[in-house]
């Protein structure tokens, strides 16, 4: 008898010890630590800092779920999540003030967020100041069972708890949403910082959950976190389920009585230790079930808080905040860029004035900028007419930030404050290409090197998109506008709003919102929304023909027998007229062999039948080589765009056109 108790004991010791271990290792989130300054920082504010989050941890330990202290001008604050107990808030605190000193040791500002606390120190007073930046935006893999219909029931729940956390003392709120008809319940948390007012706290929250609907909203689960408040909706329990207390008047249950004594001494004892052993498996074999659940089923929904690519891929949650964007890979590589303030981008564009506006596109405006360090900008304003929004702006970022080369623009970061959605762009000199190729002084200077080079950087850049990055991307917006050209005119393909990521062994897709512009769409994509490499292909071939003529094929009228560009090319070349297409200001300096094979390349590429144009990969080849049979292309499609063109609207996809001329594009959204 005596061996199976101390069996148990130890049995349950050892279970303790691995639950302990489990509440000590707080899972990390993300830290935003603020850009360094030029000066080093003094011993003196190292060891106030030091002093002050050893306080933090202190004050942890003694059943604080928040704390706010200074230190010699340095501020800081705690916040554990509401429904954690005193030694796990403690361990997070503590591991929080380590982790922060040691990845933030150069910095007068961070914060640092785990699951189960944040932390955060400046040398600026931010007590009772509601802040929302820096952000962390993280979501699920998977989408909801019906992710086209809202979710009503998680939004429910998580603005009834916005409302109830208002006027809880401790300014937080869980709960849970029970769902029927076999659907997964909801689970909900909502919290402030206690040195925020209520008033303040619902409108923190309320704030996050707007930015939640519109990146999140049809995810099975997200968060949100900011410096004064965080929300997270799930479908699986993430907190503590504390089981309510019984109300006094409830009668309180008899203890169980003995069992009378038989006599059997034997038969008593056996059936002690036969229980106790029982017990002891079962209780271990719980413990153990917990530790397992607990490590593993937490690092696989960790794992799953990101989003996947088609092919597999995962490019995690984007992380927008105070300082700079973050989409980390799989292999744990960083994709980085700034996150400029409000303040920053109103000085740099003279507060959006029309004496900086560069042009403007389906997005909204696009203005030249100069920061402080004298560094040129674009800045792209989503307008507050346009029908675009958060979605086309976050898919972007998430592309362009994962994509290096040459001839693609290089996105510098962005900015999400006081209701605007600003892009912000290397600056490009000479703007883009529309804007020398169909101006008829500027296209004399256009000559034909330069057409060339446009051309084989043009394709290099959509080669690298379909075949050559980790990600197969189709572009679906591929015009003159797009193509922006550097101070030495090199092109790069730019606008990435409207892209589309591709499994690794997809062919094609179908969608019923075309997207795009009118007299660049292949056939099969603007009249049944079909979409694939080719599409681009497509595009690339009108965009050639534009550059070799300096027409613009909508809107290009030939009296005699043709009403676009696209029959036009076709007629003239087949006629063995070739030379006729070629832009003037090109006539006494173009190679003539050499101008007759692009166009014949050009006719290959809108081959109304998608299986007969080349892929991007064979285009190049044939641009760089003048020994590869081409072969003889069929008549292209007639003017499918203006026969299915009712409205003049302006194209749907996020655009950098810093042209006027592109004012006048079409495009079609269905």
């Amino acid at each position: 008898m005596f061996l199976f108790q101390k069996a148990f004991l130890f049995l349950l010791f050892v279970g303790c010890v691995l639950i302990g271990s489990i509440n000590s290792q707080p899972t990390y989130n993300y830290k935003f630590c603020e850009d360094p300054s030029n000066q080093t920082l003094v011993t003196s504010f190292q060891s106030s800092l030091t002093a002050l989050l050893d306080s933090l941890s202190t004050k942890a330990s003694e059943n604080n779920s928040f704390y706010n202290d200074t230190s010699n001008g340095i501020y800081g604050l705690f916040l554990c999540r509401g429904d954690v107990n005193t030694s796990t808030c403690q361990s997070c605190v503590s591991s929080a003030g380590q982790q922060i000193r040691s990845l933030c040791l150069s910095n007068r500002t961070a914060i640092i967020w785990f699951d189960e606390c944040m932390l955060r120190y400046s040398d600026t007073n931010f007590f009772g100041v509601q802040q929302m930046l820096p952000g962390v935006f993280m979501w699920n893999v998977g989408n909801r069972t019906s992710p086209d219909e809202p979710n009503f029931g998680g939004l429910s729940l998580m603005y009834g708890l916005i409302e109830e956390a208002g006027i809880d003392h401790m300014l937080f709120k869980a709960g849970i949403r029970t769902a029927g008809n076999g659907s997964q319940n909801g689970y909900g948390l909502v919290q402030c910082t206690r040195d925020i007012d209520p008033a303040s706290c619902k409108d923190c929250l309320s704030q996050l959950m707007t930015d939640a609907n519109g990146c999140c909203e049809k995810k099975k689960g997200w968060r949100v976190l900011a410096p004064s408040c965080n929300i997270r909706y799930e479908n699986y329990s993430f907190f503590q389920q504390v089981p309510p207390t019984p109300s006094p008047l409830q009668p309180v249950p008899e203890a169980p009585q003995p069992l009378p004594d038989n006599g059997g001494g034997g038969g008593k004892n056996t059936t002690k230790i036969v229980v106790i052993t029982v017990t002891s498996i079962a209780v271990v074999a719980a413990l153990l079930g917990f530790w397992y659940y607990s490590s593993f089923c937490r690092r696989k929904r960790n794992e799953e808080e990101e989003i996947m690519l088609g092919n597999g891929e995962a490019l995690p949650s984007i992380y927008f905040m105070g300082g700079s964007i973050h989409a980390r890979d799989q292999d744990n590589s960083t994709g980085e860029m700034h996150y400029f303030d409000l303040s920053t981008m109103q000085a740099a564009t003279n507060n959006f004035s029309d004496a900086n506006k560069l042009g403007e596109g389906g997005f909204g405006p696009v203005y030249k900028g100069k920061l402080i360090n004298g560094n040129e900008i674009a800045v792209k304003r989503l307008s507050m007419k346009s029908k675009q929004g958060l979605e086309e702006f976050k898919n972007e970022v998430l592309l362009i930030v994962k994509l290096q080369h040459k001839h693609l623009v290089r996105l510098l970061g962005c900015c999400l404050e006081g209701g605007e959605k600003l892009l912000v762009y290397e600056y490009m000199a000479n703007t883009s290409l529309d804007a020398f190729l169909f101006d008829p002084k500027k296209s004399a200077s256009l000559d034909w090197t330069k057409r060339k080079n446009i051309l084989n950087g043009i394709a290099r850049g959509l080669l690298y998109l379909h075949e050559d990055s980790r990600l197969k991307i189709i572009h679906r917006d591929m015009k003159a506008s797009n193509v922006l050209l550097d101070d030495e005119m090199n092109p790069k393909i730019s606008d990435f709003g409207t892209a589309r990521i591709f499994d690794g062994d997809q062919v094609e897709a179908n969608t019923n919102r075309v997207v795009g512009t009118y007299g660049y769409m292949a056939p099969e994509y603007a009249m049944e929304g079909l979409f694939s490499v080719k599409s681009d292909v497509y595009s690339f071939g009108v965009l050639m023909l534009e550059i070799i003529s300096g027409k613009k094929n909508m809107g290009f009228y030939h009296p005699e027998h043709a009403k676009s560009l696209l029959p036009h090319a076709w007629r003239v070349w087949n006629e063995g007229k070739g030379q006729e297409l070629i832009d003037q200001n090109l006539v006494d300096t173009f190679p003539g062999s050499e101008a007759l094979r692009l166009i014949h390349i050009a006719l290959l590429c809108v081959q109304e039948d998608p299986n007969e144009r080349p892929t991007m990969s064979l285009v190049v080849l044939m641009l760089g080589s003048s020994s590869i049979n081409l072969p003889r292309p069929l008549a292209p499609p007639f003017s499918l765009g203006r026969s299915i063109l009712s409205d003049q609207s302006s194209t749907t996809g996020a655009m950098i056109a810093f042209s006027a001329s592109d004012q006048s594009s079409t495009s079609a959204s269905t």
